[in-house]
């Protein structure tokens, strides 16, 4: 009987394994599938000053970063508040630096472009 619940343990793991792993496949095959082709519209329409395309790939970056940390770090078991805590907190991190290197790479850019200093790097 023990044996059984061995290997039933063995197979749900495995499954998980192999879902988890289906999953993060699919979006990087998605991630990969876009930066090949990169489609007109997603390239000639801008959003908050950046291409659209870029800016998908920030989003399904950052849900792949919270699966992960979702599937692999085991939060689905914890309590609410430690999810949280852990994934929330590593969101807006994310988020807080993709904002800041967009707006002082345009700084830069522009500082670059508009004033006397050369591209000299």
């Amino acid at each position: 009987m023990a044996e059984h619940a061995s290997t039933n343990q063995e197979s749900s793991a495995t499954k998980r394994i192999w879902y988890v792993f289906g999953i993060l496949s699919v979006v990087t095959l998605v991630e990969v599938v876009l930066g090949i082709i990169k489609p007109a519209f997603m390239v000639e329409t801008n959003f908050i000053d950046l291409h659209l395309l870029n800016w998908t790939f920030i989003i399904l970056t950052i849900v792949k970063a919270y699966y992960i940390t979702w599937a692999f770090m085991h939060m689905e078991h914890e309590s609410s508040g430690l999810r949280r805590a852990v994934v929330w907190t590593s969101v807006f991190l994310i988020i807080y630096l993709v904002a800041i290197l967009l707006i002082e790479g345009g700084y830069i850019e522009d500082v670059y472009t508009d004033s006397h200093i050369k591209w000299n790097l």
